[in-house]
């Protein structure tokens, strides 16, 4: 069978048009322990923002479910008209990791596949994901596109794009023994290759400090257009994630675009430590959403969320960027960009 690649499919850039934003509703309470009723706000206000400038499509367990998230999108205020729910049940709410990957190819028959990657919960960590595994095939089904089997483990959060043939990801995640042991790096930039449809691979090392994913590239550093991407760094000397975060913005300066040029390179600061019931969490800001209308930044009642929010700004000038408080959410250890998959246009 032909790959993606061969057949001239490619994921495109995250700001390029959607036709939609793919999520599934938070319902397992080990994953947000003693505070599940917290995030329901946060996350409808989410929703809310992303409506007004798409649809949003939720996976939800069952009718129970569907009234319940209706209930408390109405409550905030979102334009229902613009929002739907699949009875798509799930284990768990990151659309990110187990939703489709959706590729695009203009000029063929069907100009928008489903790439189905194998999900086992970084690495096994949170059993069961047998009902997350099934969601690209059910919204394959729904949408009638065609569904490529890589037969290999890979989260939508370890991977960045920036449209243009270049693919961004860090070796702390791709090359752990706990996704695909039997396949080494040339391997894997393969199956990256053929069902991605990118051309130029950058490796950065290490991930931030509490992120049980192993190190997504999802909140550590994003393409904000084809040629610039923004990176969390921390300034203080003392903490943990100084180090990690200093090589990766040395490395960003060495690689190379697909064009052969550098990247432009801007700096996000990190928020303060946040922590829960002693364990640190993975606030970062480059875990931020960009939907047709909006930006969706998390924030974390922090002195640097303004810092943040003002840089983004500057980055997307036709978008609305929207801070909304993830110190509730980031106890899943994961926000907005975890918890979201967009359907191309």
């Amino acid at each position: 069978m032909q790959t993606p690649a061969q057949l001239g499919y490619h994921f495109p850039a995250e700001w390029a048009p959607h036709q939609a934003t793919w999520l599934s509703w938070p319902h397992k309470e080990a994953s947000w322990p003693g505070k599940i009723e917290t995030v329901f706000g946060v996350y409808s206000a989410f929703i809310k923002a992303l409506a007004e400038g798409e649809d949003v499509c939720i996976n939800v367990n069952d009718e129970a479910m569907r009234t319940f998230a209706r209930q408390h999108l109405e409550k905030v205020g979102a334009d229902m008209r613009r929002i739907r729910f699949f009875l798509h049940p799930t284990n768990d709410a990151w659309c990110r990791d187990h939703g489709p990957a959706f590729v695009v190819n203009p000029k063929a028959d069907k100009p928008k596949a489903v790439v189905k990657w194998l999900y086992n919960a970084w690495g096994e960590k949170y059993p069961p994901h047998d009902l997350d595994n099934q969601v690209p095939f059910r919204i394959a089904e729904v949408r009638g596109v065609p569904v490529f089997e890589p037969g290999i483990v890979m989260e939508g959060g370890s991977v960045e794009f920036n449209g243009k043939g270049t693919l961004l990801t860090t070796k702390a995640c791709l090359l752990n023994p706990n996704r695909n042991p039997h396949l080494n790096q040339q391997q894997i930039e393969g199956k990256l290759r053929d069902y991605y449809g990118v051309t130029n691979i950058l490796w950065l090392g290490d991930g931030i400090v509490g992120d049980d994913t192993d190190g997504h590239i999802d909140d550590l550093t994003r393409f904000v257009n084809e040629d610039t991407v923004v990176t969390v760094v921390e300034y203080d000397k003392n903490d943990e994630n100084y180090a990690p975060l200093q090589e990766n913005l040395e490395l960003l300066h060495q690689l190379r675009l697909e064009n052969g040029k550098q990247m432009n390179v801007v700096e996000l600061p990190m928020p303060a430590l946040v922590e829960y019931e002693g364990q640190r969490l993975p606030a970062s800001y480059a875990n931020f959403y960009i939907g047709n209308a909006v930006v969706v930044v998390p924030t974390f009642r922090d002195p640097n969320d303004q810092k943040a929010l003002d840089t983004l700004t500057g980055l997307f000038p036709g978008r609305k960027v929207i801070g909304l408080d993830s110190s509730d959410l980031i106890w899943g250890l994961g926000s907005f960009h975890c918890l979201s998959q967009q359907e191309p246009a």
